[in-house]
């Protein structure tokens, strides 16, 4: 099962954005093209995380024209994976814009007897992956400016080990607890003080050739 979250520990209760829980489950290879979009992917994932936002607001976060913001967000509002919230617009012209989920699923493996659907599955994790290694790397030039105890915090590590099929479940288990527990932890505080929105990223994988 390939999922990612884009999550926002702070605000989770806040009633403008989805509930925890809620979950894209992508199995047509429609919705899996839409997001393969770099731009889309961004969009999606700062309406999650900032929260709902106008075509203006967008443009001014990802650099893009607002044309080209507006074709993005009409291709994700088409395939259900964001919504207009009008609550928040002041007057007839405003809208605005938020994440329909608070989450994005879609199981790789079921993909690959559908040609159509394992292309569309590929190519979405492979924007995954680039939007990935793009947000470590921002984080990396980002740490000049932080205390050195945030710095000294974090981890950049990885593993391998020869496993059963048994043991590798097990593995993919334990770090979805792991998850758990701190997305739980954090979901309600709001950033501010002492307190930062901290992003992870694992992966767990059989090696190439193995």
């Amino acid at each position: 099962m390939q999922e990612f979250l884009w999550n926002y520990p702070e605000g989770m209760t806040d009633p403008s954005r989805p509930p925890a829980d809620s979950r894209a489950d992508l199995r047509d290879p429609g919705p899996m093209r839409a997001l393969a979009h770099p731009a889309r992917l961004r969009i999606l994932g700062i309406l999650r995380l900032d929260g709902p936002a106008t075509v203006g607001a967008l443009a001014r976060a990802t650099g893009e024209a607002p044309g080209a913001v507006s074709y993005h967000v009409a291709t994700l509002a088409k395939h259900g994976l964001i919504e207009e919230a009008p609550e928040l617009a002041r007057d007839r012209r405003e809208r605005w814009w938020r994440a329909a989920h608070a989450r994005t699923s879609w199981d790789a493996a079921d993909a690959l007897g559908d040609p159509a659907r394992h292309a569309a599955s590929d190519a979405l994790r492979r924007t995954v992956l680039e939007s990935y290694q793009a947000e470590l790397l921002a984080a990396l030039a980002a740490e000049a400016s932080l205390e050195t105890e945030w710095i000294a915090a974090s981890d950049s590590s990885d593993g391998a080990a020869n496993l059963t099929i048994e043991e590798f479940r097990e593995l993919a288990a334990d770090l979805a607890a792991v998850h758990a527990k701190w997305l739980g932890r954090g979901r309600d505080r709001e950033p501010g003080g002492e307190v930062r929105t901290v992003r992870w990223i694992t992966h767990a994988f059989p090696r190439s050739g193995a």
